[in-house]
C-alpha cells in the first residue's frame, strides 16, 4: 500500500514526497481512511510508529478549503501532555501543511505567554496546546472555542498518569457538543476508555501496538549492579561505546546527579527534564541531535516527543515503576527498520519492577556480564563478631538508633489493677474498691 490509495490531496501526497516516505506505517494506514470519513478514532499506538503523521495529515484535509479569521477562534485543537511533544506536533504540522493556506500555531507553558496571546489575536485553524496554559489564556480571554470541529488527544495515557484530568473536563466543557473526537494513546486502559465514554461518539478502535510487544530489531540486556556502582558502570558502558545514547533517570534530581558524575568522567552530557526551563531545554536537545553531546539523560515525562532518528542506544539507569514505560522507553531505538540496543541496570531492590516488565513483555531480559567492565572494588566490609560480613550499605545501618533517655520524660504510672509482687514472692492483685 501507498499513500495514493489513503484518498489523501495531491498537494499533501506532495508534501509527503518531501519527507521521503513512500509507504504508510499501519496506524496510518488505518487510521487516515477513518479520519477522513468524520468518524470519531480511539487509537492505540506507541511512540515511533508514525502517529502523529496518522492524524495530522486527514486534519489538515479536512481543515482544507477556508481559512479561520475569526477573533481568537480556532478550529482544531491538539491536546498534548508536554511541551517536547508540542512542538513536535507543530513541527509535523508545519512539515505536511506546507501547501495548505492554513494558519496554526502552539502554546505551552515555560515561556512568554505574550507573544502566544498575540498569536492567538487573528484565530487558527489548529491550536496544539498543554493543557494548562491552554486554560491559562482561556481565563485571560485569549482564546475561544466556539468554533472547534475538531479535537485531537494526544499521549492520552500520560496526560492520566500526569493528573491532567481535571483540566482536560475543563476544557472540554468549554468546547462545541458536535465535534469530530480523535484519541491517541499508547493502551486502552480502564482509565483511558472511561474517559472515551465521555469525549466519543461511537468510536472506531484501532489497535496496532498491543500493550505485550517490543520492537524486535532491539536487542535488550540487562547487568545486575550493585546501587553504589550504577553510575561506574554507566560510565564505562558509555566509554565503551561512542554512539549518542539515551539514558534514562527515574527522578529529575537524579538525572542533574547523572549529568554532573558524567561531566567529571568527561562524558559531555545533558539533561532534559520538568524543572528544566523551555529554553534550556529546547537546547539540550538541539545539542543532542546535532551531536555536540554524547548523552541525554531524561526522565519519562520529559521523553515524551522526543524524536531522534538512527539513536543507536538507550540505556536504563533506573527501571520504571510503570512496566509499560520500560516498553516506550526502549522504543526511542531500533526505528526505520534499523536496529537498537537497550540496556538496564538492575540492583536487588528491582526486583518487583523486572518481573513485572518481563511479565509484560512476556520474555526474559538477558543478563550480560559485569565482568568485562574494569569497575572499582565493592565498598569495603568490616568483620562482624558473629564472623559474618556486612557492607556499610547493610540494612544494619538502615535501623532505627535506640532512643536515648530523657529524664525530663514524665514516668508511667502502673496500672493498679496490675499484678503485684510482695516481699514474701506473693502476688495480690488491689480489689476493686481500692483500684478505685
Amino acid at each position: 500500500m501507498t499513500f495514493n490509495t489513503l484518498g489523501l490531496t495531491d498537494s499533501l501526497l506532495q508534501a509527503v514526497q518531501t519527507t521521503g516516505y513512500t509507504t504508510p506505517t499501519p496506524i496510518q494506514e488505518r487510521a487516515i481512511p477513518e479520519i477522513l470519513s468524520g468518524k470519531d478514532v480511539m487509537a492505540a499506538a506507541q511512540t515511533g510508529t508514525g502517529k502523529t503523521a496518522g492524524f495530522t495529515l486527514p486534519l489538515l484535509q479536512l481543515l482544507g478549503g477556508r481559512q479561520q479569521n475569526n477573533d481568537r477562534q480556532i478550529r482544531a485543537l491538539v491536546l498534548t501532555p508536554t511541551r517536547e511533544l508540542a512542538a513536535q506536533i507543530q513541527d509535523s504540522i508545519e512539515t505536511y501543511g506546507i501547501n495548505e493556506r492554513l494558519r496554526h500555531g502552539v502554546v505551552f507553558g515555560g515561556v512568554n505567554i505574550n507573544p502566544q496571546k498575540q498569536k492567538l489575536r487573528r484565530g487558527l485553524d489548529i491550536l496544539v496546546a498543554t493543557p494548562g496554559r491552554l486554560l491559562d489564556l482561556y481565563q485571560q480571554h485569549s482564546v475561544k472555542f466556539d468554533e472547534v470541529e475538531v479535537l485531537i488527544l494526544d499521549e492520552a495515557d500520560r496526560m492520566l498518569d500526569m493528573g491532567f484530568i481535571r483540566d482536560i473536563r475543563r476544557i472540554l466543557a468549554l468546547l462545541p457538543k458536535r465535534r469530530q473526537n480523535l484519541m491517541f494513546s499508547a493502551t486502552f486502559s480502564d482509565e483511558i476508555r472511561k474517559l472515551a465514554k465521555t469525549i466519543c461518539h461511537n468510536p472506531i478502535e484501532i489497535d496496532v501496538a498491543p500493550r505485550n510487544s517490543t520492537v524486535k530489531l532491539i536487542s535488550q540486556k540487562m547487568y545486575k549492579i550493585d546501587k553504589p556502582r550504577k553510575a561506574d558502570l554507566l560510565s564505562s558502558l558509555l566509554r565503551s561505546n561512542a554512539d549518542q545514547t539515551l539514558v534514562f533517570s527515574r527522578t529529575k534530581h537524579g538525572a542533574n546527579n547523572l549529568v554532573k558524575r558524567l561531566s567529571r568522567d568527561n562524558i559531555s552530557a545533558a539533561a532534559i527534564h520538568g524543572n528544566k526551563s523551555q529554553a534550556q531545554r529546547t537546547k539540550a536537545l538541539d545539542a543532542f541531535k546535532q551531536n555536540k553531546v554524547q548523552v541525554l539523560v531524561a526522565t519519562d515525562i520529559a521523553a515524551r516527543g522526543i524524536d531522534i532518528n538512527q539513536l543507536a542506544t538507550v540505556i536504563n539507569f533506573d527501571l520504571p515503576h510503570v512496566p509499560e514505560d520500560y516498553v516506550h522507553r526502549i522504543g526511542r531505538t531500533g526505528r526505520a527498520g534499523l536496529s537498537g540496543v537497550a540496556i538496564s541496570l538492575v540492583t536487588n531492590e528491582d526486583k518487583k519492577q523486572l518481573r513485572d516488565i518481563e511479565r509484560l513483555i512476556k520474555n526474559p531480559i538477558p543478563v550480560a556480564d559485569i565482568a568485562e567492565f574494569d569497575l572499582p572494588a565493592r565498598p569495603q566490609v568490616s568483620e562482624e563478631p558473629s564472623g559474618r560480613s556486612e557492607s556499610r550499605y547493610s540494612r544494619q545501618d538502615e535501623r532505627p538508633a535506640a532512643k536515648k533517655h530523657n529524664p525530663k520524660q514524665r514516668r508511667r504510672k502502673p496500672n493498679s489493677n496490675a499484678v503485684k509482687q510482695n516481699s514474701s514472692g506473693k502476688t495480690w492483685k488491689p480489689s476493686k474498691s481500692r483500684a478505685a
